[in-house]
């Protein structure tokens, strides 16, 4: 046991030996001798690991320099940015499974939308951040300017338009870390978001041209040129937290590049991990196990592949820990 880690990780080498908590070293391990051997790290978001607040450990991942790009949904490219400036109006239901539909819609009608044990205040987190972006959607659009939805989310919390309704630690918050690194982000599927459905309703109401926004396949596009950049040496690893198009989008760049293009010398991913509850009988691209990316061309014979059955919100803050030496 090495003495130069923490409290956090001496726990987990000591205790964690078996079944999915082993799994979950060796995860960690392998993602630190990737970063010591030269490689790079995507990190995916799915779910609602923003909500969650996996900003209190990715941020200072960010800002150490053990991510190289992330990919994520619309929902936890917003919701990390709604919880910083929205904390204090959340709302806690530990009892959520005991909610009858009278509750629920009673959360409804006090603008509170539930994820699992949170809800999310309408006013203070949608609203508040629906000003300031609408600002800077509609300035782009009357200049005929594009950009990618990260991009306008990078420039709200860069000019300080937000630091008034700051209400944790803005250390906590990865967007934040992400975007005074200007850490590169993709977001497939950005309308699927409640930001991205605000603007599609401004669009047709014809008050911004769809073009303003940078779309999936322009996404695309960039993270090819961003992985031919960065995949000599060692390459570029994958740690995907859930499933969902937060993984599946980024991963297919590799066979978009090897097949499509026929870039015959494109280098698989370099390292796999996933953190999943997703079930493989079910026939799922999330439940897949790590072998199976062999016949889709994403992952070498050779590749450090690790699977953690388990909850993301555990499972990654501990990981991270590790490779933070915490």
């Amino acid at each position: 046991m090495s003495v130069e880690r923490g409290p956090i990780s001496q726990f987990i080498e000591k205790n964690y030996l078996h079944f999915n908590s082993a799994a979950l070293v060796d995860a960690a391990k392998g993602y630190e001798t990737y970063l010591d051997e030269g490689g790079k790290m995507m990190i995916t978001l799915a779910g609602a690991m923003s909500t969650a607040e996996l900003g209190i450990s990715l941020a200072e991942m960010i800002r150490q320099d053990k991510v190289s790009i992330i990919s994520c949904t619309g929902a936890n490219l917003e919701e990390d940015i709604m919880n910083l400036v929205a904390h204090s109006h959340y709302k806690r239901v530990p009892n959520y499974r005991d909610l009858s539909p009278q509750d629920e819609w009673d959360l409804l009608e006090n603008h509170y939308n539930r994820v699992t044990d949170t809800c999310i205040p309408e006013e203070e987190a949608f609203r508040r951040l629906q000003k300031h972006i609408h600002k800077l959607w509609k300035d782009a659009d009357d200049s005929g300017e594009r950009y990618f939805p990260h991009e306008f989310m990078y420039k709200m919390l860069l000019s300080g338009v937000l630091e008034q309704y700051y209400e944790i630690d803005p250390k906590n918050s990865w967007m934040l870390a992400a975007a005074e690194k200007n850490l590169p982000i993709v977001v497939p599927g950005w309308e699927d978001s409640t930001m991205g459905n605000i603007f599609a309703s401004y669009v047709m109401k014809k008050e911004l041209k769809a073009s303003t926004m940078k779309s999936g396949i322009e996404y695309m596009g960039w993270l090819a040129d961003w992985y031919i950049a960065n995949s000599g040496g060692k390459g570029v690893g994958f740690f995907q937290i859930g499933g969902g198009i937060a993984g599946d989008f980024p991963i297919c760049v590799v066979p978009m590049l090897y097949q499509d293009m026929e870039m015959e010398n494109i280098p698989f991913w370099g390292y796999f991990c996933q953190i999943s509850d997703s079930t493989t009988s079910f026939g799922s691209y999330s439940g897949a196990v790590p072998n199976e990316k062999i016949t889709w061309g994403k992952l070498d014979i050779h590749t450090p592949k690790f699977i953690v059955e388990s909850d993301a919100t555990i499972v990654a803050p501990l990981i991270f820990a590790w490779v933070l030496k915490q």
